[in-house]
């Protein structure tokens, strides 16, 4: 898959492109219909298959106030992207001037003067341009005019009447939900970090190890312990990790924390991915480290238990 991250690196227009656009955070399964439709049509015209997407998420500079955590940082989702078979992934740089651009400006000097487009596919409530004002219904009445076609793809639901979106993802991660959101990304959540050092209380306290994780900036699931895969290098081991303040200390201090089962190396500072397979409980204060020790004993084995059926 060919990267363009920026609009100056394309020096002329690609010859029949089909494009996808969108945000795609998340790269979620209705995402993956827009790709699928690019792909088709671009074997239909005799052309390239095309994603737009943008950096950073709009959300980012629009509402600045609000924190905003990433389901999927821009790395991982051209992976995920290219895994889906697009030929080429232009991330184009959003900033306060780009968040000016009409969408008459969008589509006309982007997606047909510089990119070529010939077919643009967009979900069916998609908007974009100064006060979202192009979406399917603008696309389609300029088509003729600019010599295009264009493609709605209607909300796909999953399991539930409700339509599949990056917000409900998030909103299900942020919940904890991080089994049933795998209908829905059509994979296991996963985040990834670097070691750094925590409290130091894991393995000389209670006879547990566990690799602190500073995340990318992603969503952490809610706070609770959860059966995981952990990602070191090449090799997957089964772990449980902790995600909150972890009150038995009180020292209301929010970490991401895994014990990697049967793993003994000093990794800090090397990079971590954490998969999240399901939550085994709620984060609760014990009356003493012997209580919380005897705990992370069962959360161990329950972890395993969950783990064996996922395992490949």
């Amino acid at each position: 898959m060919e990267l363009i991250e920026n609009l100056s690196q394309i020096k002329k227009p690609y010859h029949n492109a089909a494009v996808a656009i969108g945000n795609f955070d998340g790269v979620h399964i209705g995402h993956k219909e827009l790709f699928k439709q690019a792909i088709k049509e671009a074997k239909n015209i005799g052309g390239v298959s095309v994603a737009i997407t943008f950096n950073p998420h709009p959300m980012k500079i629009l509402k600045k106030k609000r924190p905003f955590y990433l389901i999927t940082p821009p790395h991982r989702k051209a992976e995920l992207i290219e895994k889906n078979g697009i030929d080429i992934l232009i991330t184009i740089p959003f900033t306060k001037d780009f968040a000016q651009l009409t969408a008459e400006d969008f589509l006309e000097e982007i997606l047909i003067k510089k990119i070529g487009a010939k077919v643009i596919i967009v979900g069916n409530d998609y908007a974009f341009g100064k006060n979202r004002g192009g979406n399917l219904a603008f696309l389609k009445k300029h088509s003729k005019r600019l010599d295009y076609q264009v493609k709605g793809i209607s909300d796909i639901t999953g399991t539930s009447t409700e339509r599949i979106s990056s917000t409900k993802v998030r909103k299900m991660i942020a919940a904890g939900k991080v089994l049933e959101v795998k209908q829905l990304l059509g994979r296991f959540y996963k985040i990834a970090g670097k070691v750094i050092e925590g409290r130091k209380r894991g393995g000389a306290t209670l006879g547990f190890p566990t690799a602190n994780i500073e995340p990318e900036d992603q969503l952490p699931p809610a706070s609770g312990v959860y059966a995981v895969f952990v990602n070191h290098q090449k090799d997957i081991y089964n772990g449980v990790a902790n995600i909150g303040t972890s009150p038995s200390f009180e020292d209301n201090l929010f970490t991401i924390e895994a014990h990697i089962i049967n793993f003994n190396k000093d990794i800090y500072g090397e990079k971590l991915g954490i998969t999240f397979i399901k939550k085994i409980r709620e984060e609760k204060k014990f009356a003493n480290l012997s209580e919380l020790s005897e705990q992370i004993k069962k959360d161990i084995k329950k972890g395993e238990e969950i783990l064996l059926k996922w395992r490949n």
